[in-house]
């Protein structure tokens, strides 16, 4: 009988040989725990916009305002569908021959022509002339990085190609195009003494720039201070840009959004093409038609006229078309579909026009009572800024230090620098935002 021990029991079948085949082939070939290390990858900041709608939904206070999230709310404080929006997506989901089949690369063609026309004007000469070629994009994000990669590729002016962004701007300006390799600057825009344009400084620093650098343009309702140069002071930055041979790339968000006029707020990209420039412009529809999270946009190219402007435009398509492909293949259908329809439906583009005065009239008399509550209530400093200041934000000029504050005694949300989105302001609200930023400036003096 084979002997045995009680004490020395014969190692597992199942649990040894795992355990020291493990052992061995750590021993053979050894591993990093990772590749991507702390001092490869550190850890990236939290956006601060969207660590505040976070703190917002966070807190449990009755009286909280969110003046932070630049998306429109209607008087109750919530999201509105545009009723136009409702109407064509009825329609749409009611057509027999819908189906989710892709775009093409450059996208629905009945839309990109379109919002050529909606930006450009329906007489522009470019459109007449064949010189303006349209992708669409993935709303104005996709826009700007698709014309920041393409100029990364093809602008070559000079050996510096800096872009010059104002001062402020919307923060994702920088990462779109530091993430393409393009160096950027900033120009001088708002100033904290006025409330106002710091014109001179913005002048003084194009002319100063090196020739052919590109020049990043708020087209209306300028993110994030709602101060917009006059239609003369448009005229003197064109002849800046002109003489030092930039090149302009204008970002508009908020066509009809800012005014409740789509001329009007589209007044200087129309008055640059009419001066022949050559320029890219990134085209959003998320503000104006209500269409956050569907992704509508498009990107344009316009060619400065000349006997072989059409030749340009079309060369410069291709190779857009060539970026797109990599970069997202095809561009989404939904909210361009909806958007198209409208734009392309007589009557619905008359209520969508509606629709426009309705959000921005809101707006503007939002910003009416607040600048009255504040004036009212002798709230120290100046607040005629509010009112000269258009669109979906106002700089208040409140300081890092009143903002916090606010957050903590009053439970109202905006940005460190005192951004603030005059849509999160309502006629239930507004009188207790204006007492509270009472007593914050009184408290910080």
């Amino acid at each position: 009988m084979p002997a045995t021990s009680s004490s020395n029991p014969p190692p597992s079948a199942t649990t040894y040989p795992q355990s020291r085949l493990s052992q061995v082939s750590r021993h053979i070939s050894p591993m990093a725990p990772t590749s991507f290390t702390a001092d490869v990858v550190p850890q990236a900041p939290e956006d601060p916009l969207f660590g505040l709608m976070t703190a917002f939904r966070k807190d449990e206070s009755a009286n909280k305002v969110d003046l932070g999230i630049g998306a429109y709310r209607d008087d109750n404080a919530k999201p509105w569908i545009l009723p136009v929006v409702q109407k064509a997506d009825d329609l749409i989901r009611k057509d027999p021959n819908l189906n989710h089949e892709y775009l093409p690369i450059t996208g629905l063609a009945e839309f990109r022509e379109a919002s050529q026309k909606l930006v450009l004007g329906g007489d522009s000469p470019a459109v007449k002339e064949k010189r303006a070629h349209t992708l669409q994009a993935v709303s104005g994000t996709g826009a700007l990085h698709l014309g920041a990669l393409f100029l990364a590729k093809f602008y070559k002016p000079n050996t510096k190609r800096t872009v010059y962004l104002s001062d402020p701007t919307w923060p994702n300006h920088f990462q779109i195009f530091n993430n393409v390799g393009l160096p950027y600057k900033s120009y001088p825009y708002f100033s904290k003494k006025t409330k106002a344009l710091d014109f001179d400084g913005y002048i003084d620093t194009l002319q100063n720039a090196d020739e052919g650098s590109i020049v990043v343009l708020h087209a209306c309702a300028h993110n994030p201070t709602g101060v917009d140069p006059t239609q003369g002071q448009w005229k003197k930055i064109a002849d800046v840009i002109r003489a030092k041979k930039h090149f302009p790339f204008f970002d508009t968000a908020y066509q009809g959004f800012a005014s409740g006029d789509l001329t009007r707020d589209a007044w200087a990209i129309r008055y640059f093409v009419e001066q022949g420039f050559e320029l890219c412009i990134a085209q959003s529809y998320a503000k104006n038609f209500g269409l956050y999270g569907e992704r509508a946009g498009c990107f344009h190219f316009v060619a400065a006229p000349s006997s072989d402007a059409e030749s340009t435009a079309t060369r410069v398509a291709s190779q857009l078309a060539i970026l797109q492909r990599s970069e997202i293949s095809n561009p989404p259908a939904y909210g361009a579909r909806i958007a198209s329809l409208i734009l392309n439906t007589p009557e619905l583009f008359a209520q969508w026009e509606e629709d426009l005065r309705t959000m921005s009239g809101r707006i503007i008399e939002m910003r009416k009572a607040l600048r009255r509550k504040l004036e009212e209530l002798g709230t120290p400093g100046t607040w005629n800024h509010i009112t000269d200041q258009i669109g979906m934000f106002s700089f208040t000029g409140l300081t890092e230090q009143q903002v916090l504050k606010l957050r903590e005694d009053s439970h109202i949300y905006m940005t460190k620098n005192g951004r603030i989105s005059m849509a999160g302001l309502n006629t239930k609200n507004v009188g207790y935002v204006a007492k509270a930023f009472d007593k914050a400036v009184r408290d910080t003096q």
